[in-house]
């Protein structure tokens, strides 16, 4: 990089003197001011809604609010009939909806699983650096509750949290016997990494794959058991009985360009984050589908979005080379000892302060020319990795991030040798659908679990908590819905209705429809094969039709 090569330089000369310093630590009063003046959610571009449950209660992103002020897809004559009855219907194929269906087995019930694309696609996957559960020996499910308080600032719900942080250690002990490979220790304990935030080590890790560690062995147990997967079928509405109990979920094939309804005693959202919607213009660590689809099928069913105007913007995503942008580089590299550096090899945080905290420190030194300019334009700041080799031995990042390794060789960087270019990157949904402990909405029929929900992290997530989340809440979720299976119930689209009537007081309503399913920038849209729903198409061309696909390259491919 010899566009930076004077800044690196300052990095390497500056090393060994950093070797045997602190990081600067910020008073509770500069941290507050720092997220005040530079925090995306608080300096970036957001608009109250204008109708719905939020409507003038709080700011939101504006491509999320001018995508909770749209209308559905769906045809005003479309009239719901079942073309699929099920005792449950979880719409999403992530963690969270794969561990509530397998909650499921054994219960007697008729489960269909609808996700977007394939089993597996979520951000799920892309999640690296660990999952927490106190396990260590100083550690108590009451010291992971006052660190994940302290680090959403005080605003999770009391339940939800104390539901995911008891129920931690069993979590690890239902994916280990699943199959789920997590380090070990050489007397075979657990590791225990520290993590942003956390005050003794608690977050286990599968090297620096995790998620996909535990989808795989999610989706391995789900395709061995009786749930019917529904690939490519993607939820566009949710279905009442007209009185506020909801009965079902229209769904769209994108292989045959088909519309797909589905009665449902029970419904569960499983649908995920909303990165790929780029928030603020901001490159995104999530996976292809996430487009934030749930949030807008709850909220056009009455149901109210918690702290849905906060998001949290990942510290270090890269920032070069190009192609890689706004993926992420996991937390846990900052837990073994990288520094964050300014342009100078100046160190300007303490790495393990809250994530909200770091990015914004990050955000701070670019905007104040303190940052690096790539030959793109981009910008960020220095993570420097290869001093870890020099803490740790050589061959440690190696050994415990073979996939940061291999993602940056391909363009010629060794981070054991080479500091790594990192921006914040738009990373998790912290509020979403507001649910209570078992994960029930106030609309009877109606579940949530995942990052689609809202609650439980406040305004900033812990690392960690999010895998925890997903199984810890889909499990309760499938465990309510047993417990509390409603009759079936009319198919109609009466919360729909109400809403077009409200979207009718708007001045200036958006032009496009809601959930927009795909990213803006992959130019793929929803398309309903007008003459396959006429009963006009011939047999042999809607077979022809049905190679059109619509999904990003398979994540596990090769990898096991």
């Amino acid at each position: 990089m010899e566009w930076a090569s004077d800044s690196l330089q300052k990095v390497d000369q500056t090393r060994a003197a950093r070797m045997k310093q602190s990081a600067p630590v910020l008073s509770d009063a500069d941290k507050d001011e720092l997220l005040r003046e530079f925090h995306p959610d608080f300096v970036g571009m957001k608009r109250s809604v204008r109708v719905g449950p939020n409507a003038g209660d709080q700011e939101f992103p504006n491509e999320l609010a001018d995508l909770l002020e749209a209308d559905s897809p769906l045809p005003e004559d479309f009239q719901p009939r079942a073309d699929i009855e099920t005792d449950v219907l979880i719409v999403g194929g992530g963690g969270a909806g794969v561990s509530a269906a397998l909650a499921l087995e054994g219960s007697g019930l008729t489960v269909h699983l609808a996700t977007k694309l394939r089993l597996g696609d979520s951000n799920t996957v892309m999640a690296e650096g660990g999952i927490q559960a106190a396990l260590g020996p100083e550690d108590s499910s009451r010291r992971h509750f006052a660190d994940a308080l302290a680090g959403g600032h005080g605003k999770n719900d009391p339940a939800l949290l104390r539901a995911l942080c008891e129920a931690g250690p069993t979590a690890i002990d239902w994916l280990t016997c699943l199959g789920c490979m997590f380090d070990q220790n050489p007397d075979g304990t657990y590791r225990l990494r520290s993590g942003g935030g956390t005050s003794t080590p608690r977050v286990l890790a599968c090297r620096d794959y995790t998620g996909l560690e535990i989808m795989r062995v999610l989706r391995d147990a789900l395709t061995q058991g009786s749930a019917n997967l529904l690939e490519h079928h993607s939820a566009v509405e949710l279905l009442d009985n007209g009185q506020g109990q909801t009965s079902g979920a229209v769904l769209w094939n994108s292989k045959t360009r088909r519309w797909v309804t589905v009665s449902a005693r029970a419904v569960l959202l499983a649908t995920g984050g909303s990165g790929r919607l780029h928030f603020q213009g901001f490159p995104t660590s999530n996976h292809f589908g996430a487009t934030g689809d749930g949030l807008i099928l709850a909220y056009r069913q009455g149901r109210p979005l918690v702290h849905a105007h906060t998001f949290q913007y990942h510290p270090s995503g890269a920032s070069y080379p190009e192609a890689l942008a706004g993926q992420l580089v996991t937390e846990s590299i900052r837990s073994i000892g990288a520094q964050l550096l300014n342009k100078d090899g100046e160190q300007f945080v303490e790495e393990l302060t809250f994530r909200d905290v770091v990015a914004s420190a990050i955000i701070r030194e670019v905007v104040e020319d303190r940052g690096v300019k790539t030959p793109t334009a981009r910008r960020g700041v220095w993570l420097d990795t290869p001093v870890i080799e020099l803490k740790s031995g050589e061959g440690t990042i190696r050994r415990q991030f073979p996939g940061l390794v291999h993602r940056f060789e391909r363009y010629g960087i060794d981070p054991a040798q080479q500091p790594i270019l990192v921006y914040p990157t738009l990373h998790y949904q912290n509020g979403g659908v507001k649910i209570d402990s078992d994960g029930r909405t106030d609309n009877v029929g109606l579940w949530a679990a995942g990052e689609v929900t809202g609650g439980l992290h406040g305004t900033n997530r812990l690392m960690g908590n999010s895998l925890l989340d997903i199984t810890v809440f889909g499990k309760r979720a499938a465990e309510s819905i047993k417990n509390n299976l409603p009759k079936r119930e009319a198919l109609t689209l009466g919360a729909l209705k109400r809403f077009r009537e409200e979207l009718k007081s708007l001045d200036h309503r958006p032009t496009e429809t809601s959930p927009i399913l795909f990213p803006k920038e992959s130019g793929m849209k929803l398309e309903i094969d007008s003459e396959v729903e006429a009963g006009t198409k011939t047999d042999a061309s809607s077979r022809q039709q049905e190679t059109k696909t619509y999904e990003p390259p398979d994540p596990f491919a090769g990898r096991f």
